[in-house]
């Protein structure tokens, strides 16, 4: 199948917008390989630091005979996701000398839990981790003592933030090594039912409670179809996990042999090898384009527009949310999986999962075949299911979908489109999933409801406020103002809303969570309020008409009254819980099409 007409398109897009960028990004990488530190001309007392701590592996490191792979970690047992890698690093030890090779922890990075920050003040700091992380990475890796990296991480800013730093060591080879979803808890319908009778008063606290622990209740990702999922299968379509990596449930055989698998692929693909396949020629403008079509093909997490953009930009890449919009709609969404579905990740994986995704996306020409990926000659391989045959790691050809309410083929898609879009009007450039949305919902006339805070939304709501046809305006929510947190605490109170026949939208320059679905949300509308937005125009009272179907977005005001108004004032920045900490972040930030990142714009990338 030759490749779709309109990826192609866009590909060729991203590549011209991209020349000079990925140009000097591919010279840094080829200086880096040929200039970098590394091991043999290291100092020897430079080299006895590095040794010092691993009694086992000083002999081979010391004879230089194999790869030292460095483990850049996102450990910590407070996220159920990341508390799998706790034997991780010394498995993986083992797992290296069955090769030749040698590994060790190069440093651990930060990894904050959304699931528990969100609507309270740590949730600030939750997108410039992502950042942090990034440079954790970078030190890391700058020892000059790791010839390839095994990169540990799994949610929402973990996985970004770590491409991020280790795309700027671009001439190592690595591999990202997730840990798989926990098994399937109390299925999220019943969980989001909980919620909204929460939100009505009509269940308690401790109702809620059990019901939440009940969903979320063992080691291993979360199961909805979020940004942490949505990170594995962008992984996937870009060719950096094993082959069918990304779902496989932690504690299983089938888990291991795949982390076994990945340091014995990661000690093959290095500078000294036959098959080197550096990080940085493996995220080129194709791969990326792979993920865009990925994440529209799954229905996937929003923030996504951020973050893929920011991964693009450290390997000298540019994709705007003008390339989405076209790729959305050439692109079949071909799986509902939880919010935008009732199964969760595991009920998607026993469907067929990322191999039948992947299989069927390349039969219908709408991803790159021809990437470098880390494990075979192309992405077709991706195309394969894991499996344990006579107690080897092995693979096989997918078969069909096995549950069409979860996955279907690629030329019968439950929808034509990718159901992502932009917005464009006299209130700025914004972006709207409607994969969903019901259809009779994507247009949406209302008075506004203005607020700063969701906290503010939260009590007007309590308080009967907002009990008709509104659009709910929440501003200062983007990168300078506060750091852009997620406003997942509006989904239960917008929802029962829209379910009493009320007409309702949320207008903010922030960011939804990746489990948001059913009310029309414009999000990350730029340019922000403190930076001069239009959103900072917007009285109560104003029409707003949001209309995903034509791609508009604008206040209904008299032009005349529109320019003589001003913006509204901007709040004083909130101190506490650190958040002080992170003004400069706050300051270089970017706009949220270019991935919202202060580090990038600062390096001027």
């Amino acid at each position: 199948m030759s490749l779709n007409a309109a990826v192609s398109a866009v590909t060729d897009r991203v590549i011209e917008r991209s020349r000079p960028g990925r140009q000097a990004y591919l010279d840094l990488i080829a200086h880096e390989a040929e200039t970098a530190v590394r091991r043999p001309s290291l100092g020897c007392a430079n080299l006895a630091h590095a040794y010092a701590g691993t009694e086992e592996d000083r002999d081979a490191m010391k004879a230089d005979r194999g790869m030292n792979i460095g483990i850049v970690s996102a450990y910590n047992d407070m996220l159920s996701a990341h508390a799998v890698y706790y034997r991780y690093p010394e498995l993986m030890k083992v797992w290296a000398r069955e090769v030749g090779a040698t590994a060790q922890v190069a440093g651990g990075v930060p990894a904050m839990c959304d699931g528990v920050t969100q609507g309270y003040a740590g949730m600030e700091l939750s997108l410039f981790s992502r950042d942090t992380i990034a440079l954790s990475t970078a030190v890391a890796l700058s020892h000059g003592t790791f010839e390839g990296a095994a990169l540990l991480g799994i949610c929402d800013k973990i996985v970004p933030g770590l491409l991020m730093g280790a795309l700027r060591f671009g001439h190592l080879p690595m591999i990202l090594v997730p840990g798989g979803p926990m098994p399937t808890g109390l299925p999220n319908k019943q969980k989001a039912a909980v919620r909204e009778a929460f939100a009505e008063g009509k269940a308690g606290r401790e109702e809620l409670l059990d019901a939440e622990i009940a969903a979320y209740h063992s080691k291993g990702t979360c199961t909805f179809y979020g940004t942490a999922n949505t990170n594995q299968m962008m992984m996937e379509v870009m060719g950096l996990h094993m082959p069918g990596a990304a779902f496989v449930n932690p504690g299983t055989k089938l888990r291991q042999e795949l982390s076994r698998a990945a340091v014995h692929r990661l000690a093959a693909i290095g500078q000294r090898g036959d098959d080197y396949r550096p990080l940085g020629r493996c995220v080129d403008e194709k791969a990326i384009v792979n993920a865009a079509v990925g994440l529209l093909a799954t229905g996937g997490s929003t923030n996504h527009l951020i973050h893929l953009p920011a991964i693009a930009r450290a390997a000298g890449i540019i994709i705007d949310w003008e390339d989405m919009d076209r790729l959305s709609a050439a692109v079949p969404l071909i799986a509902r999986v939880y919010p935008n579905g009732s199964a969760d990740v595991n009920g998607f994986e026993a469907a067929g999962g990322m191999p039948y995704v992947i299989r069927e996306l390349l039969s219908e020409g709408l991803l790159h075949r021809d990437i470098m990926t880390v494990a075979g000659q192309d992405l077709s391989d991706y195309g394969q299911t894991a499996v344990i045959e006579d107690d080897k790691l092995a693979w096989t050809p997918v078969g069909d979908s096995g549950d069409e309410t979860i996955l279907r083929p690629a030329a019968a898609p439950f929808s034509a489109d990718g159901g992502m879009r932009i917005l464009s009007g006299n209130l700025g450039r914004a972006c709207i999933k409607v994969s969903a949305v019901e259809r009779e919902r994507w247009i949406i006339e209302a008075p506004a409801r203005v607020f700063s805070d969701q906290s503010e939304v939260q009590a007007a709501f309590k308080a009967g406020e907002l009990e008709r046809d509104v659009v709910v305006v929440v501003r200062f929510q983007g990168p300078k103002a506060n750091g852009m947190p997620e406003l997942h605490k509006l989904t239960p109170p917008l929802g029962v809303l829209q379910n009493r026949g009320f007409k309702v939208a949320l207008v903010t320059d922030g960011r939804m969570s990746g489990a948001s679905g059913k009310v029309p949300c414009a999000i990350h509308l730029s340019p922000e309020a403190i930076g001069g937005g239009a959103i900072g125009l917007i009285r109560d009272g104003d029409i707003v008409r949001l209309d995903a179907v034509e791609g508009t977005l604008n206040a209904l005001v008299d032009p005349a009254e529109w320019a003589a108004r001003e913006l509204a004032a901007t709040p004083a920045p909130a101190q506490g819980m650190g958040r002080e900490l992170f003004a400069l972040f706050r300051q270089a930030a970017d706009e949220a099409e270019k991935g919202a990142s202060p580090i990038l714009a600062a390096a001027g990338l």
